[in-house]
């Protein structure tokens, strides 16, 4: 595998399996990584060639932020969760939500047994909670509990993917597949006309996940979908650190 037959142009990845089989074989081509979030690709960077690119496929956190904001623009507070070791990757985020008249506040869990006691100091700051895609915290086993604790408390979650708004979370941003493929197309086209990939980064376009059961049942007007979209869009535009920035 390590020789990737082929025409020449990127070795093109779906994933992280994929990414790290070819990271772990080796290639001297350009890599293109799909499918993959923006957490992992920090965590193995050292391991990433020179010639590497990806579109990123998390929800960036600001964006997500953003769009409680909109849902609740009384919301002056937002709570994040988070381990210990990982606390520190969200400093950028809490200055960018700063400019926009947010206070956040990361509340550390220590386990799995803490994790209840830290999301109820969690909600008793925010005025809502940013589930973000640490896997370690926000997972099949854990998810129930955690929502069930937010809305006792008449609080709501945003994030950490669309998938999870099936499972009560208000509301997520995501990429359609049509959008995102559209963006790997514009790398490759890239590529073809420079010999190089672009940056990575997330996709400039993205839609919203809603659960509007949820909505009614903590008493939260809905704006429209794509009313969301843009307010969130508008917002973006006056941050001066941008969504794929490394």
């Amino acid at each position: 595998m390590g020789n990737f037959q082929g025409p020449p142009g990127p070795v093109v990845t779906l994933g992280q399996e994929a990414l790290n089989q070819v990271l772990e074989q080796g290639t001297h081509r350009a890599i293109l990584a799909l499918l993959v979030g923006k957490p992992f690709l920090e965590d193995v960077s050292s391991d990433l060639p020179t010639s590497f690119s990806a579109i990123y496929y998390d929800p960036p956190l600001l964006r997500q932020a953003l769009i409680g904001k909109v849902i609740l623009p009384q919301a002056s507070r937002m709570a994040l969760l988070a381990r210990r070791e990982e606390a520190n990757q969200y400093d950028t985020l809490i200055g960018q939500l700063a400019d926009y008249g947010i206070e956040a506040r990361v509340f550390m869990v220590s386990g799995e047994d803490a994790l209840i006691p830290a999301l109820n100091r969690a909600l008793s700051f925010g005025d809502f909670l940013l589930a973000t895609p640490d896997e370690a915290i926000y997972n099949a086993r854990t998810i129930k509990h955690i929502l069930l604790t937010t809305y006792r408390r008449n609080r709501l979650v945003i994030g950490p993917g669309h998938a999870f708004v099936r499972a009560g979370v208000l509301a997520s941003s995501y990429v359609p597949l049509s959008d995102y493929t559209g963006a790997a197309a514009d790398y490759i086209r890239e590529w073809q006309r420079t010999g190089s990939l672009p940056s990575p980064a997330y996709p400039e376009t993205f839609s919203i996940e809603i659960n509007r059961q949820v909505a009614r049942s903590l008493n939260i007007p809905l704006p429209d979908r794509q009313h969301i979209v843009e307010d969130v869009k508008r917002m973006l535009e006056q941050t001066s650190s941008p969504e794929g920035a490394p």
